[in-house]
């Protein structure tokens, strides 16, 4: 049995009907970031580096041996959507792999570590809400790791936005939440701590666009204030 992003945790009186057992594609590197959100988890964080685990099932939250785990770097530019992608892509080579070893018999499983367990909980949509009390680097980090679901939220000009895409700008910080400029190349906001460049933004009802295209239908004013 082959099970891969499945949300419940399966009991073992179904893990007993495979004659080979039941192996589990887990994106991470665990024990690090066991559960329902290892993806985003990882951005949040601020981990260098993610992965695929390929692990013998058992009825614990992926507690199972490990078969094979294979590492990748997170880069400044990825989100979510990047780091998933390119972790679907891992994972279908490393489970065909897998599934050769258990046709020759040559199969090898070991136990997880018991140091650096970490746990991945679900996402919740509160938590894609900005903070602009909060540092630069962890706002930078929270955009990423929401994109595309569920999105990083605040509010300007009593309106939700979201945004999709931001750096980290070296810039002298005002009062979190304050727009220091807004033109061709985005809008630099000042955090808690640092500024970030926002790129790319979506009001209600709209599509994502560059900073630039967004400010032509919604029009801000350096001195105003984004709204946690």
């Amino acid at each position: 049995m082959i099970v891969a992003a499945y949300g419940l945790i399966l009991p073992q009186a179904v893990l007993n009907i495979p004659p080979l057992g039941a192996i589990n594609i887990h994106a991470s590197i665990l024990p690090r970031w066991r559960g329902a959100a290892p993806i985003q988890r990882a951005l949040l964080a601020g981990d260098s580096k993610t992965g695929i685990s390929i692990m013998r099932m058992e009825a614990g939250l992926d507690t199972g041996p490990l078969i094979q785990v294979e590492e990748t770097p997170i880069d400044n530019t990825d989100t979510a959507q990047t780091l998933h992608d390119r972790l679907a892509e891992m994972g279908a080579r490393l489970v065909i792999e897998a599934l050769g070893r258990f046709e020759q018999g040559s199969i090898r499983s070991t136990p997880q570590s018991a140091d650096n367990v970490q746990y991945a909980p679900k996402i919740a949509k509160s938590e894609a809400r900005i903070d602009w009390a909060r540092g630069a680097a962890h706002i930078w980090r929270q955009i990423r790791a929401f994109n595309p679901s569920p999105g990083a939220t605040t509010n300007l000009h009593e309106t939700e936005i979201k945004i999709w895409q931001a750096k980290l700008a070296p810039a002298s910080a005002g009062k979190g939440g304050e727009i220091l400029q807004a033109d061709a190349d985005g809008l630099l906001v000042s955090c808690g701590s640092g500024v970030l460049l926002l790129e790319q933004l979506q009001k209600p009802g709209g599509k994502r666009l560059p900073a630039v295209e967004f400010l032509r239908g919604f029009p801000v004013v350096p001195g105003e204030f984004f709204v946690s």
